[in-house]
């Protein structure tokens, strides 16, 4: 309740009593009407004393006129504070009539008025053609009520008034008294409302309220909340109060206690050391639980000599615990239009993966307390999976963390080693959320498909299931701390380049998202947008000082470069910039335009030639399309005959998986052989043998027997294959061509290596949905039910015999 209207007003400057002005003098204004006073954030009530502070030459001016002539004023609260100069509409149409009891004027200039407040009123309207605010008032009459629900609220007032006299230090004595005296029940609802201390709107909402009911009603509900926020208010004080006596009671004890051990010689060096320790707890706003925990190890630590060898041990404990973010959490701020701007600005294409990351956004957003599930980005290398999660980051406002966890194969590395051990720490975990500064952060935990194995040092992979479980990790306990930590604030995203390497309880606890790779075009966007710009930058250079060329840029990614991603794309360019730079700092050229031409003493030779038409010229050979952890590759399978007794000799490092698609495709071929007007003695009596190229690579994969179908049956018709014809699938005995899988990136390297019709199963139709519009429109497609359909397609005509033949 606020007891205190206005500050203290100086002393006045009188000539008349009660006024700064001469004697009284009439004006003319009608019977009905008064001069108005606009004020701000003040309602003055009927009965109500209240200083009034007049800075505008027309208050002034009205206040002065008024007070000559003793007249009342019409005090209106203004809707706007700001408003300088306020007009008819910016003023409520209820006030108060008040009588000016005193005006005074400071020597510093400031103009005063003292006034009573006397009766409602309401405004008809304001009159034209005065210096000031003038208005014809309609006098509101107060209802002089008295029933027994008009009088069970007038206890409960007063009731709730004392109570409240009671509860603020500071209130006078007398206001108790004065408020249980007064007998009228208009009266008092305008004394109590006039001593609270409310929202200038609600008090000219209890002042517009004329019924007197309805107006104890609200008095008596601001009252309530009021006298509720003081009696909680009364017990924090009391508490904060008990909490310094007893922290005074702490530290007198304490300098008792260093006395004592001064007396005894038994002083240690550590005391600013623990203060400081101390008040890095209390910062750090730990959980109960934890807080204990380190009272109790600061107790150990103060009673320690700083020579102990466990000193130091506990010491670097201690500031691990502190300077965790037990309770730092950045905003978390998520605009799905915003998102999508910052996804789109960071990334050329991946049109679907940037889908599914808003729809991620846009649930965190409407469920933030919900548990989300953990994305993993699966993909080659360099199509962007890192980058995706700092633009995730910067999406939703939060720190971002990151951590390799390739070739980790101890599981003390995810929990941390137990104190017992010599230079013990806290796990890669809780090291990350650490280094982020926040326990809402956004922590990359890439290369989860490289775990090590676990072996006689844990399981790694085991580990990662409590930190990845949103129904584990609200209490995750690292083996270091020993006391639990909340990780269920942080958004984790994993990345891996093979799915199938990652454990299956692991892979189950993630939501696997499959970035697979870039068109030539893609790439060549990508380049544009991001990649010559950061290599500029990188090797020092200006879009001044060097230009690369559209055709050089292509020229790279075509004769340079085959990946699925851009991280060789970027290395080539970054290649061609540092000879610029060299040439730009020795002073040579300040200005460089690279063309396809100004590769080759650069870069070298062409890196990767179309050898389609040199490898299939002669039958026996296939073009068959392979996955690898790093993209999609075409693979060349050949075949060749010579006498024998019906051997099948596999070569090229070929795995289990491939060696029995040949021993299959063998087989097949054997049961077609009249089919395809073959005599059964060319099997008996002649060796067949498979090869691979690149034999020295390891290949294996369940997705090239039509392509060694293919390669055997050109072989035993003497058709050639055509040389742009590529093909992918599994078969089985009776000639049926099987799905596979990988085929977005198996398509795409057929299109890079200039491959024009692409065989696949006819089962994986619906994968061309993955593959962009323009690889589409630039291949012809070829689906599959059986192995004759592709011999149809692939085989070229009979070559025709010469005599010597």
């Amino acid at each position: 309740m606020d007891t205190k209207t206005s500050e203290q007003l100086p002393v006045e400057s009188a000539q008349a009593p009660g006024t700064g002005a001469p004697a009284q003098t009439e004006l003319s204004l009608p019977e009905d009407a008064v001069i108005i006073i606009p004020v701000r954030n003040l309602v003055v009530f009927p009965q109500m004393v209240a200083p009034i502070s007049i800075g505008r030459e027309s208050s002034i001016k009205a206040a002065q006129d008024a007070a000559r002539a003793g007249r009342q004023v019409g005090i209106l609260l203004q809707r706007d504070a700001q408003a300088e100069e306020p007009q008819e509409t910016d003023l409520h149409g209820v006030g108060t009539l008040a009588s000016i009891l005193r005006y005074v004027t400071t020597p510093d200039g400031h103009h005063h008025l003292i006034c009573q407040g006397e009766q409602r009123f309401t405004v008809k309207e304001f009159l034209p053609d005065y210096p000031y605010l003038v208005a014809r008032i309609e006098r509101i009459d107060e209802p002089d009520t008295h029933n027994t629900e008009i009088d069970a609220r007038m206890l409960q007032l007063k009731a709730r008034t004392a109570e409240i006299l009671r509860l603020l230090p500071q209130a006078p004595a007398e206001l108790a008294s004065t408020a249980a005296a007064i007998s009228s029940p208009a009266v008092l609802a305008d004394f109590v409302a006039g001593l609270m201390d409310l929202k200038p709107e609600e008090k000219q909402e209890i002042l517009e309220t004329f019924d007197l009911l309805p107006r104890l009603d609200k008095v008596l509900g601001f009252l309530v909340h009021f006298a509720e926020v003081l009696r909680i208010s009364h017990d924090i004080d009391k508490q904060t109060k008990e909490r310094f006596e007893d922290r005074q009671r702490e530290v007198l004890l304490r300098e008792q206690l260093k006395t004592i051990q001064q007396e005894l010689g038994e002083t240690e060096g550590n005391a600013a050391e623990v203060a400081e320790i101390e008040a890095a707890i209390v910062k750090a706003q730990m959980p109960e639980e934890v807080e204990q925990v380190a009272r109790k190890e600061l107790r150990r630590l103060a009673n320690m000599p700083d020579a102990s060898a466990e000193y130091s041990s506990l010491r670097t404990y201690l500031d691990w615990l502190t300077e965790l973010p037990w309770s730092i959490a950045t905003e978390e701020r998520i605009d799905i239009a915003e998102a999508r701007e910052t996804l789109d600005a960071d990334h050329y294409g991946l049109e679907k993966i940037k889908r599914r990351i808003l729809e991620f956004l846009a649930v965190r957003k409407l469920n933030p307390e919900g548990r989300s599930p953990i994305l993993c980005f699966v993909g080659p290398p360099g199509v962007g999976k890192t980058s995706l999660g700092q633009s995730i980051a910067k999406a939703t406002g939060r720190k971002f963390a990151r951590l390799g966890l390739g070739g980790v194969h101890d599981e003390a590395e995810i929990r941390g080693h137990r104190r017992t051990y010599i230079g013990a720490l806290p796990g890669n975990i809780i090291q990350a959320v650490h280094k982020a500064g926040a326990r809402n952060c956004v922590l990359m935990l890439d290369e989860v498909d490289k775990l090590g194995a676990g072996g006689v040092h844990g399981d790694p992979a085991a580990a990662l299931l409590e930190v990845l479980d949103p129904e584990q990790n609200g209490s995750f306990r690292d083996n270091y701390l020993a006391v639990p930590f909340d990780l269920s604030r942080v958004m984790f995203i994993t990345t891996a380049n093979v799915l199938d390497a990652i454990p299956g309880p692991l892979r189950d606890r993630m939501e696997v998202i499959h970035l697979l790779g870039y068109t030539e075009a893609e790439k060549m966007q990508i380049a544009q947008r991001y990649l010559v710009q950061r290599q500029l930058k990188a090797n020092g250079l200006s879009e001044q000082q060097c230009q690369l060329s559209d055709d050089a840029l292509r020229a790279i990614i075509h004769f340079y470069t085959r990946e699925a991603g851009v991280r060789n794309l970027e290395r080539e360019i970054g290649s061609v910039f540092r000879h610029i730079a060299m040439r730009v700092a020795e002073g040579s050229d300040q200005h460089i335009r690279i063309d396809e031409a100004d590769l080759h003493p650069i870069l070298g030779p062409h890196k990767y030639e179309s050898e389609l038409a040199m490898r299939t010229s002669l039958a026996g050979v296939a073009t068959g399309l392979a996955w690898t952890p790093v993209g999609g590759d075409i693979l060349f399978i050949e075949a060749s005959r010579s006498p024998g007794n019906g051997r099948l000799i596999l070569t090229g490092q070929l795995g289990d998986v491939m060696k029995e698609s040949a021993q299959a495709a063998l087989t097949l071929l054997k049961s077609k052989a009249a089919a395809l007007g073959l005599e059964p003695e060319r099997f008996e009596k002649q060796d067949i043998h498979v090869h691979v190229p690149a034999g020295a690579i390891p290949k294996d994969g369940p997705s090239a027997g039509v392509a060694m179908f293919v390669a055997l049956a050109s072989l035993m018709t003497d058709r050639a294959v055509r040389y742009d014809h590529a093909m992918t699938g599994e078969i089985s005995l009776r000639g049926l061509v099987l799905p596979v899988g990988g085929i977005k990136e198996k398509v795409l390297a057929a299109l890079q290596a200039g491959i024009r019709t692409v065989l696949l199963p006819a089962r994986n139709e619906k994968d061309l949905e993955d593959i962009p519009q323009e690889a589409r429109e630039q291949l012809r497609f070829v689906f599959l039910e059986n192995v004759e359909q592709a011999l149809n397609v692939v085989l070229e005509a009979p070559a025709l015999k010469t005599p010597e033949d």
